[in-house]
Formats: C-alpha cells, structure tokens, sequence
C-alpha cells in the first residue's frame, strides 16, 4: 500500500463536509463515506509515486508540504469525477491540471523537493567555494562573436 501524501481530514478541510457527503456517499445519508475518500487519496498518492519513481527513493523519508497539496488537489478531483464529469468544477479541474504539470515539473527535475540547504549538504558543493580563473575577456562566446551571427 503506498504512503499517503494526505489524509481524510486534509480533504474534509478543503471542501465543505456537506459538499463531501455528496461526493462519496452514494447512498443519500448524512455522513461522508470514509472508504471512497480513502480510495481518492490512495489514487492520488500512488500517482505521485509514479512521477516521482526513479528521481527519488520511495517511500519519501520526510513529508513535503508541496505534496500534500498536490494529493489533495488530485484526491478533490477524483471525488469530483465520480459524481461531476461533465459539469467538473473550473477551479476543480484547473487545480487537477495544476498539480500534474508540477508533478512533470518534480519528474523532470524542474522542481526540486529538497531544501536548497539541504541540496548544497548532500552535494558538497559551497558556492563559497566556488574559484575560477576565468573572466569577462575570456568568454569564448562573447558579444563580438556572437553578434556575428
């Protein structure tokens, strides 16, 4: 079972109770159906794992707040979907669309979920650090040069 990213309160806070009672319960009671908001959140989870499969180790040591916002924009419009297709919400489905194109973000190395402190850690390298021995005068592509083209 992979690691949700959010949880059924994280829904509930998100959209109103009532309007989560007509999502998921299909039975026209009063109360929210646990199971298929549990079943939107393992959707949504186990498609950020897809994007992030291979550019990171899964299962994700620290919780990044960037992703409980994602799996619950991607959870909202599950639930949505079910009841809503057709007539989907705009803000609904922009966030949906939102939340892929920052995962292909993540994917691609675009975005990055670690903390810059914690990139410069673990890749030794200290922009402090950082000489070099060129200049200005040693551009290979300068504005001479490029201007000839």
């Amino acid at each position: 079972m992979p690691v949700s990213y959010c949880s059924s309160v994280d829904i509930e806070s998100y959209v109103s109770t009532p309007t989560l009672i007509q999502l998921t319960n299909d039975e026209g009671g009063d109360v929210i159906n646990d199971n298929v908001t549990q079943e939107a959140i393992i959707y949504a989870s186990t498609l950020i794992d897809g994007y992030l499969r291979g550019r990171y180790t899964l299962p994700l040591d620290t919780q990044f707040p960037l992703l409980k916002i994602l799996c619950i924009d991607i959870s909202v419009y599950r639930l949505y979907s079910r009841r809503m297709r057709d007539e989907m919400p705009e803000v609904i489905e922009n966030a949906y669309k939102n939340a892929i194109q920052t995962l292909r973000d993540i994917q691609k190395g675009i975005l990055s979920l670690q903390a810059e402190n914690d990139l410069l850690e673990t890749s030794g390298f200290n922009p402090q650090e950082y000489k070099t021995n060129k200049d200005l005068i040693d551009r290979l592509f300068n504005r001479r040069k490029l201007s000839e083209y």
